[in-house]
């Protein structure tokens, strides 16, 4: 099955989570005598559940073989898991809505190289998908409490062209 991706904005993006992108910010703050805006509370971070934690991480993403044959997703289901690239690449994001996992509902979107997304508790979603590099992606996510991985594999690969 071949999946189109689509440019990431915040309207399309809204049913998985939210875009970390200063154009999304909803309050900017100015701190440091002036010399640094804040842009404020970017996304709802949720992954205090069952005795979670906040743990902040980066992963180092080797890019996949053109085209990307994507056989499984995987969601959290107790917590959000946030990602920033670090590389200055674009990358590409695979989601789907949280609950059963409907084939037709996949999306997939190309993020630029300042933009993040935060994926709401049970978003389908894969893994970072870096373009062009092995690239770096700052992570914020639950550690500790109950696991919070289910992984699930795809009845038919899904092929995009980046």
């Amino acid at each position: 099955m071949q999946l189109a991706i689509a440019p990431l904005t915040a309207a399309a993006f809204a049913p998985f989570g939210d875009v970390l992108h200063p154009s999304t910010c909803r309050e900017t703050r100015s701190i440091n005598a002036g010399r640094t805006q804040r842009f404020h509370d970017l996304a709802v971070l949720d992954l205090a559940a069952r005795g979670g934690r906040a743990c902040l991480s980066i992963f180092r993403t080797d890019p996949l073989p053109v085209p990307l044959r994507l056989t499984h997703l995987e969601r959290h289901p107790l917590s959000s898991q946030a990602f920033y690239p670090l590389s200055g690449r674009d990358w590409l994001v695979v989601v789907a809505p949280a609950g059963a996992l409907r084939p037709d509902a996949i999306r997939a979107f190309r993020a630029g190289p300042d933009q993040g997304v935060n994926f709401h508790p049970g978003t389908w979603h894969h893994f970072s998908l870096a373009l062009g590099g092995t690239s770096d992606f700052l992570v914020v996510d639950r550690t500790d409490g109950d696991a919070d991985c289910d992984e699930l594999e795809l009845d038919e690969p899904l092929e995009l062209h980046p």
